[in-house]
């Protein structure tokens, strides 16, 4: 199988991408579900996504500086003390100083990236290079069937996918400024977010689990960009995704309702371990997404397993949460 490779954004390094599981995942997408359909479904639900969880994640950590130099973990950006973290549930679960170490551009029409994690942008306008129409999701499917007022207001709009992977801080937090004006969950599977699993499994992300957040921004205070959907997707491994919004660090999280203003940059929900996506979806015409990121996602000589799966060139950037996505237009 190919290595998958992505940018790293601060340096502008390639980096290829050690896809935890990546044996089993392909042999489940490839072998079991080819094979077996009905133990594919099990393996791929609730049941078994929490089963694998807790196997994985709420063991004690033998030798936590190997298991944190293995993963890439700063222990120096965290709000807890090291000795705290000693489930791999613990050190995923993190609270970091983000005002410190995930600075946010300070202009107010910026929008920012909901997460640490690597990201694709892409359109659903036929007319424009980045046209990826039912790649990832069904937009229709993915903000459910029932949801025909945001299937017209998204019509010809623009998205991100953010794919966090299990070794990343898994706080979300709000990519803008706004009023909710709706929020709701969809039933689903459990998906895997490996690349192979995307590639070989038609729109998954609008088959897993996943809440939706639909902000108005065109409000006092608000970041000018329109209507932003914020899908938040679960995955193999992941149990629950918590709503724990703060409008102060880590303080009081409160659920999200509707009304409610989610200020930008602030923590709005957790994933419970394991790998994981966002999806933001924007109106037509209303964001210019960041130039490097652009340029990143058809930079020759980048082994994506997603450029292979797709046909076209799709190199992700790993980007860090509250930096620059892009900016209203």
């Amino acid at each position: 199988m190919m290595q998958h490779q992505y940018i790293e954004r601060d340096s502008g390094r390639v980096v290829t991408e050690q896809l935890l599981g990546d044996r089993m995942v392909r042999m489940l997408y490839h072998g079991v579900r080819e094979n077996n359909a009905a133990l594919f479904r099990l393996l791929t639900s609730s049941w078994s996504s929490q089963i694998l969880g807790m196997v994985n994640f709420d063991r004690p950590v033998l030798s936590k500086r190997a298991f944190l130099a293995g993963c890439g973990i700063d222990l120096s950006e965290c709000l807890d003390p090291p000795e705290q973290l000693d489930t791999p549930r613990k050190i995923f679960e993190r609270r970091i100083r983000y005002e410190e170490c995930r600075p946010m551009p300070s202009d107010a029409n910026a929008v920012v990236s909901p997460a640490d994690a690597r990201v694709l942008v892409g359109s659903f306008h036929e007319t424009s290079l980045l046209f990826l129409k039912d790649k990832f999701f069904s937009f229709e499917e993915l903000l459910g069937h029932d949801s025909n007022v945001w299937h017209h207001a998204f019509s010809n709009g623009d998205f991100a996918v953010f794919r966090l992977t299990p070794d990343k801080y898994h706080y979300n937090h709000s990519p803008v400024a706004g009023e909710v004006v709706d929020f709701y969950a969809i039933d689903g599977d459990y998906h895997s977010c490996n690349p192979s699993a995307v590639v070989s499994v038609a729109t998954p992300y609008s088959k897993n689990k996943r809440v939706v957040t639909i902000i108005d921004t065109d409000v006092s205070g608000g970041t000018c960009v329109g209507l932003v959907a914020m899908i938040e997707v679960v995955a193999l491994m992941i149990g629950d995704i918590v709503q724990a919004y703060s409008t102060e660090g880590y303080d009081a999280p409160q659920s999200i309702e509707m009304g409610m203003f989610l200020r930008k940059g602030q923590p709005k929900s957790l994933y419970r371990p394991g790998s994981s996506t966002d999806i933001l979806i924007f109106q037509e015409g209303r964001i210019d997404f960041a130039g490097d990121i652009l340029d990143n996602m058809s930079q020759a000589g980048v082994s994506s397993r997603f450029t292979h799966g797709f046909q076209k060139p799709l190199v992700e950037t790993d980007i860090r949460v509250r930096s620059l996505l892009g900016r209203a237009r």
